[in-house]
């Protein structure tokens, strides 16, 4: 670099919201109950295929409280996010880390969502869509009063910024 001096990306500042935790584990049981409740359903009704049945769900029983009870911890030590006058900062990942970075001018909208397992734990996410072919920057187990408050600050920032949000 002549003359210049190297810019050094920091990890961005702020973590989601302690409830995120919860979040996260509950979405894994919701989503691993599911399929252990049909075969252990079925392995109570098919005689022949009781123990096979009734073993697959006790298999995809353990593997999905172990993935809860480890996964939503891991992502909350590897979720970072930051916001400043002059972009958007997301970090996930912790084998493959992604960063990504939504300058304030290329942002297009702004998004705040509220599904209803994450209105239950008072959260919500944001969704910083920009012109770029990656897709949308995503904000992910916020407060849902802090979630409101960035997506209004985050408009107030890209209407006074200068540039063509393409």
């Amino acid at each position: 670099m002549r003359g210049e001096s190297a810019v050094r990306l920091r990890p961005p500042r702020n973590t989601p919201d302690e409830r995120a935790v919860a979040w996260w584990r509950t979405q894994w049981l919701l989503v691993t109950a599911v399929p252990v409740v049909v075969l252990a359903v079925l392995g109570g009704l098919l005689e022949p295929a009781r123990t096979w049945l009734l073993a697959g769900a006790g298999a995809l029983a353990a593997v999905g409280l172990g993935c809860a009870a480890f996964f939503p911890r891991w992502w909350f030590r590897v979720h970072r996010w930051e916001v400043t006058d002059e972009a958007v900062y997301v970090r996930t990942g912790f084998f493959r880390q992604e960063w990504r970075i939504a300058p304030m001018s290329r942002i297009q909208t702004v998004d705040t969502v509220r599904g209803p397992l994450e209105q239950a734990f008072r959260l919500a996410t944001v969704t910083v869509t920009t012109a770029s072919a990656k897709g949308a920057v995503t904000l992910t187990g916020l407060d849902h009063r802090l979630a409101a408050d960035l997506a209004e600050r985050l408009t107030l920032i890209t209407r006074d910024t200068p540039g063509d949000a393409t």
